[in-house]
């Protein structure tokens, strides 16, 4: 390995975990006071149609149990809700209410004064470059906390 990316991957894990720190404390900030950042994580699973446990329990990796603490604690708080399953008389459909949405909509400005800090410290074509070449290399779409 070349040795000026030994620390690469120290420095991604470093990076996700400012991410997740700047979202957190911006919702905080936001008044959001009462959430971890793995519901932020189960939002985005949720986020924009609904999600079942069983999908939230593989978007974040833990068990269908554990999923299913997490979304009776984010329905105890009023953030999700339960629904019927359009298609699935089983399941129900776990979806944010609007407090759900006001939370997600202080998450996004969050992650949007973050970029804007990163890019007020190394430019906006440095950001842009950055983002580009994580694309070309990360697969999207599947955002959750670490597991070990």
């Amino acid at each position: 390995m070349p040795p000026y990316a030994q620390d690469l991957p120290l420095l991604l894990l470093a990076a996700a975990t400012e991410v997740t720190d700047a979202i957190h404390h911006g919702t905080v900030a936001a008044g959001f006071t009462d959430i971890r950042p793995t519901h932020g994580f189960a939002f985005v699973r949720m986020a924009p149609d609904g999600a079942t446990v069983v999908e939230i329990a593989d978007h974040l990796g833990v068990s269908k149990q554990a999923a299913s603490q997490i979304v009776d604690e984010l329905v105890k708080k009023g953030y999700a809700e339960r629904n019927p399953h359009p298609r699935d008389a089983r399941a129900k459909l776990i979806t944010l209410t609007e407090r759900g949405w006001a939370c997600t909509r202080a998450a996004d400005a969050a992650a949007a004064r973050f970029t804007d800090h990163w890019a007020a410290t190394l430019g906006p074509a440095a950001v842009t470059d950055l983002r580009n070449a994580l694309a070309r290399v990360v697969t999207p779409g599947r955002v959750r906390p670490a597991a070990w």
